[in-house]
């Protein structure tokens, strides 16, 4: 049996399945390969959400009173009674609704919306179409929550310095008023959050502060026949490290996740950008996750404040970003929120080779050039293995004319054919599977590479040259899946032609399969693949150069 044949067929059946898979996301079906991802389409969640669980505890259904019983956090009214303040600063445009001091919209003005011409990157938000809110409050009794109605201290809501603060009171609630403070410091994606807890009242009160993120289970499409990065909840502790929960686990009950620590953060993923509530560190909190309707998820944390005093104030920091997943910005905020940046199976491998890129681009100022510096140290690195397999393939080139009259003779009997053809690998010393060792090495570098640039924001909206606009999408004229295209024809030719007309026909083919494949991925990675194939012919045409003088001599 020709095991090299059969190598080629698993490849080409492999590559026709990733293109039948690509196909079936792009038309909004469920991906073969990644079924934990959000592949189906969500319904539009109401604007104020509905009711749920927290995890464990059920939960008031919306309509009913608001508040909460001891240990869950508070249902949320059908209808936002409050009103938006319109805050400016560098970075953001927000609103801050005085229901509950809630942050129901923010606009990222660094970053631009590839959908929408002129308009920013969008991710708080509470319309028609889409939820997604950052929100605070108390519980343990009939104390102040986000469905009640804060008050606003008269200040500016426009950055002009360096810092901009704004502070909203909550009405007295059982004797306990809840005094929250927003500041945002100019260039910086993390916002600075007091709660006061001032206990107005003439006996001692035990509330519990919670935060939480709430988002409806829509899938942020990456770029065309490409797979998504991970849309859904996060939590992080010391202990359990980094862990993700996919929407469809919440639904059906099997989220696992750290239940509680004295560390760690909680966080809302998607492609690109993420937010996360980040408190005080060495502080008790209990994790929870939890369904508030059709579709709308939450995740959050509790902190018990323990017993505060009559005329006494709890206050408690935290802090809440919400912004790009640039990963030496996220790994300076807390520990292990770099991992936001979702690398998905291949992080040992992805990490590094962002780590490399980045110096690259540090020292060389762009990231294309960055991608081609990578590609040409990844070849050196691998040169000896692939100095060794361009030798046997050149040894095989020669040998077939062999190898053909040997099939020939014994057509007949394969099992004198295969003896024969191993002898006659044995004398000229070559390895039939020497030229496929290199490729199974390198797909997982590929692989890692290919979620490196799908999942860096940093690539988002990168040029490189000319026409290349943005590393993170498509080629939009074809001009570097054409030119990879022919750079795998002419490594086929450079390739010993294989002495089955079926199999010949197949490599033949298979640059036009992996072609249109490469059509929709990012040009980034189709420009490693391009660099690389060029390298590729010139270390081979080198080396067929190499033995055919050597074979010329020989005969002489």
């Amino acid at each position: 049996m020709d095991i090299k044949r059969t190598v080629l067929w698993v490849i080409f059946a492999l590559s026709l399945v990733m293109l039948f898979d690509n196909w079936q996301r792009f038309h909004g079906h469920p991906s073969i390969f990644f079924p934990t991802m959000q592949d189906t389409a969500s319904t539009p969640a109401a604007p104020g959400g509905a009711s749920g669980a927290n995890g464990a505890n059920a939960l008031p259904q919306a309509g009913a009173t608001t508040a909460a019983a001891p240990g869950n956090a508070p249902a949320t009214t059908a209808a936002t009674q409050g009103q938006n303040l319109k805050v400016q600063t560098d970075l953001y445009d927000l609103n801050i609704n005085t229901e509950g001091g809630t942050l129901t919209y923010l606009a990222l003005r660094k970053w631009s919306d590839p959908t929408e011409p002129g308009k920013h990157v969008v991710l708080f938000d509470q319309s028609a179409t889409h939820t997604y809110l950052a929100r605070t409050g108390l519980i343990g009794g009939d104390f102040p929550n986000h469905n009640d109605i804060f008050t606003v201290e008269p200040g500016p809501l426009t950055m002009t310095g360096d810092t901009l603060s704004v502070r909203l009171d909550s009405p007295v609630k059982d004797g306990v008023k809840l005094v929250r403070t927003y500041t945002f410091k100019r260039g910086s994606y993390v916002i600075d959050v007091q709660n006061q807890v001032v206990n107005t009242g003439t006996k001692p009160v035990s509330p519990v502060l919670y935060m939480e993120l709430v988002r409806d289970g829509s899938q942020i499409a990456g770029p065309k026949f490409s797979h998504s990065t991970f849309t859904g909840p996060a939590i992080y502790t010391n202990a359990d490290k980094f862990q993700k929960v996919s929407f469809k686990d919440i639904t059906e009950g099997k989220a696992s996740y750290a239940k509680s620590a004295d560390n760690g953060w909680i966080a809302m993923v998607q492609l690109y950008f993420a937010s996360a509530w980040v408190p005080k560190q060495g502080a008790s909190r209990d994790y929870y996750m939890g369904k508030l309707g059709p579709d709308l998820y939450r995740v959050g944390m509790k902190e018990p404040l323990g017993t505060v005093a009559p005329g006494a104030t709890e206050t408690v920091d935290a802090r809440l970003f919400a912004g790009p997943q640039e990963e030496h910005m996220l790994a300076q905020i807390a520990p292990g929120l770099d991992l936001l940046k979702d690398y998905g199976w291949f992080t040992i491998l992805a990490k590094p080779l962002f780590w490399l890129l980045s110096k690259l681009h540090a020292l060389l100022g762009n990231w294309g050039w960055a991608i081609i510096a990578v590609t040409v140290i990844l070849k050196l690195v691998f040169f000896p293995l692939s100095a060794a397999s361009y030798k046997s393939m050149a040894r095989m080139k020669v040998i077939t004319p062999r190898m053909q009259a040997l099939r020939e003779r014994h057509k007949g009997d394969p099992q004198k054919m295969n003896a024969a053809l191993m002898e006659l690998y044995k004398t000229e010393k070559v390895n039939p599977f020497g030229g496929c060792i290199p490729i199974v090495i390198q797909i997982p570098v590929f692989i890692a590479l290919y979620w490196v640039l799908l999942s860096s924001v940093e690539m988002r909206g990168a040029p490189w040259l000319g026409w290349i606009h943005d590393l993170s999408a498509q080629d939009p004229y074809y001009i570097l899946p054409v030119l990879m295209a022919v750079s795998m024809f002419i490594q086929t030719r450079l390739n010993p032609t294989p002495p089955d007309p079926v199999q010949a026909k197949m490599m033949m083919f298979m640059p036009l399969v992996f072609s249109f494949m490469f059509l929709f991925l990012p040009s980034g990675l189709v420009l490693y693949y391009v660099v690389n194939n060029i390298l590729s012919i010139a270390q081979q045409w080198s080396i067929n150069r190499m033995l055919g003088q050597h074979k010329t001599k020989k005969a002489t």
